[in-house]
């Protein structure tokens, strides 16, 4: 074997190059040509003492793929898997080349000199049952025509590197359980898996869950005691996760759910090829039983619950967004109704849930676009049967879902802060509303106009110098307006709500408390209180309706409840000594207006009179119920 011209290479170049080896990504094939591999076979004639101890494990293979020779660091790294002498053996099989068609054909193409250099990962298996991990690099010898260089680098440190850091990625540091990103990924995995395979039952399951009360753990006792805590749920939940996966088969086990931690005191158990609702609910019921027993953690005795969101549903279906967005959903619902349970996944709930987001979305732009109108319903006198005024009420002309009436997005409007707006272009145009009445129907007496007002209306904005310029710019009189507010935010005024009520009564606005009776009901507070009228929930009319009769008792109409009308009475009275009008709600037959009258209420609203209507229907009933001023 002659010698190249470059001479005879130092060992502490193969060092280098066992080194550079060892920088290679793995499993990459490269076409590249490269100079690092120099003429082994000169090299072993040249300085035989450098190729047969330098430290990278190297081989000269001829063109018909046999070992010619081999150093020894290849003997002692293929020693153990190979038995008797390496010259004279197929390289390929030593390092398991053929085992795919890409590096068996590019193998190929180096040894007939088409191709540069190889370079490639193989997992070479020992016979005592270990594997080993290296990287293989084939390249031609320059100096020997058909000859290469085979060499091999020991990567399984590296490669147990990987794996650990890998795992340390992808696992949770506090209870070692797999995180949102592994979470996801095998999510994503299951959903691609049933949409493909026809195996399985094509349905997937997901249990979500968080701990009630964990911040004020780690408020209290400390973030150490905390993920104590964590860790020993984490157990909890994965014993349950293997106790479902062996209930499901009475032999070999099913693939346990997978349990993860998402992030703070957030799990999730999936459940791949569910069987239904039933298998979730009883996951469900189990995780509960499984928390309810305290926790011991170093002296420290704690009792903690969960409340859980269980989604169940056709994989082929859902996204593992849209399964998130549906177990986010849920968990919220079970917190609602009281924590410490489970709640399921309820598509019509849901809907509802979804429109109220839609309206929130767009209240303050509907607001300026005019989609709100106001109708009327008339407050009559009962002594005389007389309009005496009206109750303006909202309605949204929402362009997707039609007329919405308040109770759809009042409380959306409060949260949000939008009631101020909404409130001030109610009030201004009820106020406009009732001036017109007034000049179009100057031969009676005028009607008053009632607004309803929110809390938030009085703390979010200048309430008194609203109703000040909004009377001002209409032309309307103080006293024909009246400002409604409930009962328990009438009750609950002080500071500033409660000096601004008095600033709109002594400017000769009245003030109501709608709804009485229903809330705080403090009759000490209300002598305290600027209001002028009671209304009388309309849960004391319905009252007044006939008990249903006993077996042998007064006939068909049976008999009137005597307690409903003493209450009433009553209420009647006391607002009157205290200088107070009352109206009562929810009239709705002849029977309950002539009790109300001889109870002395002074007026009457419901559906006996009339429903809410348009303005221009209560200009018609001014004009044919015409009465003198007074």
């Amino acid at each position: 074997m002659s010698g190249t011209s470059q001479g005879p290479a130092p060992a502490s170049d193969l060092v280098r190059s066992a080194t550079t080896e060892r920088h290679v990504e793995a499993s990459d094939v490269s076409a590249a040509p490269g100079t690092a591999d120099t003429s082994a076979r000169a090299v072993v004639e040249s300085t035989p003492s450098a190729f047969s101890a330098a430290p990278l494990a190297m081989a000269v293979v001829d063109r018909e793929g046999r070992v010619v020779t081999a150093n020894a660091a290849m003997e002692t790294l293929l020693g153990n898997g190979v038995a008797g002498p390496l010259a004279g053996r197929v390289a390929a099989e030593l390092v398991d080349l053929s085992a795919d068609t890409r590096t068996w054909h590019a193998y190929r193409e180096v040894l007939r000199g088409r191709q540069a250099r190889l370079r490639c990962t193989r997992r070479l298996k020992r016979p005592d049952g270990t594997s080993l991990w290296v990287q293989v690099c084939v390249a031609p010898l320059p100096e020997e025509e058909g000859a290469v260089l085979l060499s091999v680098t020991d990567i399984s440190a590296n490669r147990q590197l990987q794996a650990r850091l890998q795992h340390l990625q992808l696992h949770d540091p506090v209870t070692r359980l797999p995180n949102r990103t592994l979470f996801f990924e095998r999510l994503a995995a299951a959903l691609e898996r049933d949409a493909y395979e026809e195996a399985g039952t094509g349905r997937i399951g997901l249990v979500y869950l968080d701990l009630d009360g964990f911040k004020a753990v780690n408020d209290t006792l400390g973030h150490r005691v905390g993920d104590r805590l964590l860790s020993a749920v984490a157990e909890r939940l994965t014993r349950c996760a293997e106790a479902a996966a062996y209930g499901r088969s009475a032999g070999a086990p099913a693939t346990a759910p997978l349990v993860a931690r998402l992030g703070g005191d957030e799990f999730a158990v999936l459940v791949e090829d569910s069987t239904g609702t039933e298998q979730l609910a009883d996951l469900a019921e189990s995780v509960l039983r499984t928390l309810q027993a305290p926790f011991d953690l170093a002296g420290q005795r704690l009792s903690v619950s969960a409340s859980i969101g269980v989604v169940e549903r056709q994989s082929a279906s859902t996204t593992a967004t849209g399964l998130m967005q549906a177990a986010d959903t849920t968990l919220y619902w079970a917190k609602a109704d009281g924590k410490s349970r489970w709640t399921l996944f309820d598509p019509e709930r849901n809907a509802h849930r979804m429109t109220r987001q839609a309206l929130s979305s767009t209240l303050r732009a509907a607001i300026g676009r005019g989609e709100f109108v106001l109708e009327y319903q008339p407050l009559v006198g009962m002594a005389q049967g007389e309009v005496r005024g009206v109750e303006a009420l909202v309605r949204w002309h929402h362009p997707q879902f039609g007329l919405l009436t308040p109770n759809r997005f009042i409380s959306l409007a409060e949260e949000d802060g939008s009631i101020v707006q909404l409130g001030r272009w109610i009030l201004a145009t009820a106020c406009r509303q009732a001036r017109r009445w007034q000049l179009d129907h100057a031969g009676r007496a005028p009607i008053f106009v009632s607004v309803n007002v929110a809390v938030r209306q009085v703390w979010d904005s200048d309430l008194v110098a609203d109703v000040a310029e909004i009377l001002s710019e209409t032309g309307l009189a103080p006293h024909l307006l009246q400002l409604e507010l409930t009962e328990s935010a009438l009750m609950g005024s002080a500071g500033r709500p409660l000096q601004a009520l008095k600033a709109l009564s002594d400017m000769g606005v009245r003030i109501a408390i709608d709804d009485f009776g229903t809330g705080y009901s403090n009759l000490a507070y209300l002598s305290r209180l600027p209001v002028s009228v009671l209304k009388l929930d309309g849960a004391f009319v319905r009252g007044f309706q006939y008990e249903t009769p006993q077996e042998g008792g007064a006939g068909d109409d049976g008999v009137p409840n005597p307690a409903d009308e003493i209450i009433v009475e009553a209420l009647v009275q006391l607002a009157h000594r205290l200088g107070l009008t009352v109206t009562a709600e929810g009239v709705e037959t002849d029977a309950q207006a002539s009790r109300l009258r001889r109870l002395g209420c002074d007026t009457g609203q419901g559906w006996l009179y009339s429903r809410a209507v348009s303005p221009e229907r209560i200009g018609e009933l001014l004009g044919a119920a015409a009465c003198p001023q007074t």
